[in-house]
């Protein structure tokens, strides 16, 4: 069996009112995203930014633990900034090409920089980014990915003398040596292709060789069947081997929908434990009570609760409260009724139409 490195501890955030998280030895898996839309001149806009930071605490409460957000002009660095300066989740900017927005985001609360080896410049612009973010106590995570792989690996790989994984991982130990160089070692590494065997291949050679500690995803993994297949195959094979110290689902959907993608795989992978368990059953033809409706209405909700317990949605009697008689609270209906249950036993029937209230006022009671 492969003896994997132990992953080193490296903090993000801590500064400026900010949650300080760490990451590596046997610290808890952390959850990221990624945020879907344009922060450029959102300081100026107030209504925006009190919205986005609601958000933020939304996704918070679902399990997110860090933000990445796209930092492609100087305007979206003032925006990170702000940002930075009114929430106390650590959040991350993503920089491609031009390493003076790293600059100019480590001048706020900012709490880490991800850049590209393979665009960010010359060894002289990564040192100035490394010296700013030792000097600020941030992190830095080196992305690589197989679009932006430097000339002379992608070279090999496109004449067949190298492996797509294996160029990922070099890539990676590139920069890597280049940042130590400079005596940085606050490092988070990720190396991501939209090819889960490329990804379990690249995180697997780089854990032989290196303790930093990986942000593990398979990226443009697709919509969201599909991403959380691919994701939840890469991740099991990962974590199964102790690799992966914080993860991101890759999807082409909501921030929400990957957070809550994530920690469910961690949750099922035993990485993280506690909170809000969900059982429902798939609906069929025997439906005495609309499942799906009921679960988009009250999943984020649900899974937003402080609590350990389970929470069971049944269509019908068949399945509820028998088949989820370990439940806490469990909802099921035939007909214009519905049924409260807790630990398989009814506790109160119901109108349909008064379903979410009576509901709502059970949940209150656990």
């Amino acid at each position: 069996m492969a003896s994997y490195k132990t992953p080193r501890v490296v903090s993000v955030g801590g500064t400026g009112g900010v949650q300080k998280i760490l990451l590596g030895g046997n610290n808890p898996v952390t959850v990221q995203s990624m945020w879907k839309e344009s922060i450029s001149s959102l300081q100026d806009d107030f209504s925006r930014l009190d919205a986005l930071l609601s958000r933020l605490e939304e996704l918070r409460a679902l399990g997110l633990d860090i933000m990445r957000f796209a930092v492609p002009d100087h305007e979206s660095a003032n925006a990170l900034c702000a940002i930075a300066s009114h929430t106390s989740m650590p959040v991350v900017a993503d920089i491609h090409f031009d390493y003076r927005l790293a600059l100019d985001c480590l001048k706020g609360s900012v709490s880490a920089i991800r850049i590209n080896p393979g665009n960010i410049g010359s060894p002289d612009r990564v040192e100035a980014v490394v010296r700013a973010a030792s000097e600020k106590g941030a992190a830095l995570r080196i992305g690589v990915n197989s679009g932006s792989l430097p000339a002379d690996l992608a070279n090999s790989v496109s004449a067949g003398k190298l492996s797509r994984s294996k160029a990922l991982c070099e890539a990676a130990l590139r920069e890597v040596h280049v940042c130590e160089s400079f005596g940085f070692t606050n490092l988070v590494v990720s190396m991501k292709a939209s090819s889960v065997q490329e990804t379990i291949e690249a995180n697997r050679a780089f854990a032989l060789q290196s303790d930093i500690p990986l942000h593990v995803g398979v990226t443009e993994a697709g919509p969201l069947i599909t991403g959380v297949v691919k994701s939840t195959l890469a991740f099991s094979a990962l974590l199964s081997d102790g690799i992966g110290s914080t993860i991101r689902v890759s999807l082409s959907s909501s921030p929400e929908n990957e957070v809550i993608a994530a920690r469910e795989i961690l949750h099922e992978c035993g990485k993280r434990s506690g909170g809000v368990t969900l059982v429902s059953c798939p609906r069929c033809g025997r439906e005495g009570f609309d499942v799906h409706g009921f679960m988009e209405r009250w999943q984020n909700t649900l899974l937003s609760l402080k609590k350990n317990v389970t929470i069971a949605v049944m269509g019908c009697v068949v399945n509820g409260p028998g088949e989820a008689s370990h439940a806490d609270l469990g909802i099921a209906g035939g007909g214009q009724k519905v049924i409260l249950f807790k630990h398989g036993k009814i506790m109160q029937t119901i109108d349909a139409k008064d379903a979410d209230t009576e509901f709502r006022n059970a949940l209150e009671s656990l």
